[in-house]
């Protein structure tokens, strides 16, 4: 019976992480290295092979900031705990030579929920134009998690460094050349260079748009 009882326990903790870790949009990889543990046991632990110590389950609760039962119970597909909400800047025009999150550059705070958010810095910004149609609308608030770079084919905000101009674009790499990608046909990709320097401000998770 304690066989049955450790293999539904870890049953339930896997099937939660993964929830959690699709709802913060949390790489394995990141989530690992913050945690501070090997790739291979937070694969495990994911996976439903082995079962952490109570020291981790907490340190795993903090970081999607919801409680330890969340994480080691079942709970009702329907019930989505909600711990509670923070204020993530929507970024309006962007100051010359300040950091991205200075005052100056924050247009008003949009409350969300912690358990949809991604682990690490956020930050909202509006879509401007159609480049990035059908994907992203233009007037929808797009959600960054700020970080240096991005895969190829991903989404990023990009600064334009010259104008401080901050844009949506897919990221293409060639021969050491960085291509800003519209999703729209009709527009035309932006090469980044010497002549056209720009810099990735963070990856876009979502967006919402308001009725």
């Amino acid at each position: 019976m304690k066989m049955m009882s450790d293999l539904g326990n870890k049953r339930v903790l896997s099937d939660n992480i993964k929830r959690f870790m699709k709802q913060h949009g949390t790489e394995r990889s990141k989530m690992a290295a913050d945690l501070n543990v090997k790739y291979t046991t937070l694969t495990d632990w994911i996976n439903g092979n082995a079962y952490p110590r109570i020291g981790s389950i907490e340190k795993m609760a903090d970081y999607f900031n919801v409680e330890k039962s969340d994480l080691i119970e079942r709970k009702p597909d329907n019930v989505i705990p909600i711990t509670k909400t923070v204020k993530i800047p929507l970024l309006g025009e962007i100051a010359c030579g300040d950091p991205i999150l200075a005052e100056e550059n924050i247009e008003e705070y949009i409350d969300e929920p912690v358990n949809y958010l991604p682990s690490g810095t956020c930050f909202y910004l509006k879509a401007k134009g159609d480049s990035m149609k059908p994907t992203i609308p233009s007037g929808s608030k797009v959600l960054i998690r700020q970080q240096p770079d991005v895969e190829d084919d991903e989404i990023a905000a990009v600064l334009m460094t010259e104008t401080n101009e901050a844009t949506l674009k897919r990221i293409k790499r060639s021969n050491g050349t960085m291509f800003l990608m519209p999703d729209n046909p009709e527009f035309t990709p932006i090469i980044v260079g010497e002549d056209n320097p720009a810099r990735i401000l963070g990856k876009a998770i979502r967006y919402t748009s308001d009725l």
